[in-house]
């Protein structure tokens, strides 16, 4: 099952629209308050992180379910130049986007990175050797939260940043109730996926 598309905007446009359409998904399913309020809460994360992407834009929300699998999609065209972008964050006193903070603040990124920039040069040591080349030609690259997790895991007795994004990443609402979070950019687009199974 696929539901309707509903488009969404970072100023909070059909926000509540999109956290209705889990509303009834989880109502048309039967899933248990525990399963709903699960769904909802992913959700919610999805949308605050909508709300904190630079800029004005607008992203289609949906979501998708077969055998259980519940993926909510969240796909944002890559609309600012590298010139915007520096104008934007140039109002912060660090020159940084001081909303890139937890996992969603984080991969948040994705969706500032401009869309005259280069992919390859993509160094942000939030989130090492998580992003690599897809092997589908149809994505140019892909993240995923549980591919970063098992990197986390394989340097944190010997690395301090690992430890500290361990910790962090323990601490996120995502990572304690959804099964994975991939992001995928192709083509001017980045999309963000989160799969949760339930019962």
């Amino acid at each position: 099952m696929k539901t309707d598309v509903i488009t969404v905007s970072s100023r909070g446009k059909r926000m509540e629209s999109a956290l209705g359409l889990v509303d009834k998904v989880a109502a048309y399913k039967e899933l248990p308050p525990k399963s709903a309020l699960h769904l909802r809460l992913l959700a919610e994360e999805m949308m605050q992180m909508m709300r904190s992407i630079t800029g004005e834009t607008e992203g289609q929300f949906w979501i998708e379910d077969e055998h259980g699998e519940y993926q909510l999609h969240l796909q944002v065209a890559t609309r600012l130049s590298t010139e915007k972008r520096e104008q934007l964050l140039s109002v912060s006193a660090s020159g940084k986007n001081e909303s890139a903070r937890g996992i969603m603040g984080r991969l948040r990124e994705f969706f500032d990175w401009g869309c005259d920039e280069d992919y390859d040069g993509f160094s942000s040591s939030y989130l090492p050797d998580a992003l690599e080349h897809s092997a589908s030609p149809m994505v140019d690259w892909e993240w995923s939260m549980r591919r970063y997790e098992n990197e986390l895991t394989s340097r944190i007795d010997r690395d301090e940043y690992a430890r500290e994004a361990w910790d962090e990443l323990e601490k996120s609402v995502v990572k304690n109730v959804a099964d994975d979070v991939k992001v995928a950019i192709r083509n001017g687009s980045v999309e963000m996926i989160i799969l949760k199974k339930l019962a």
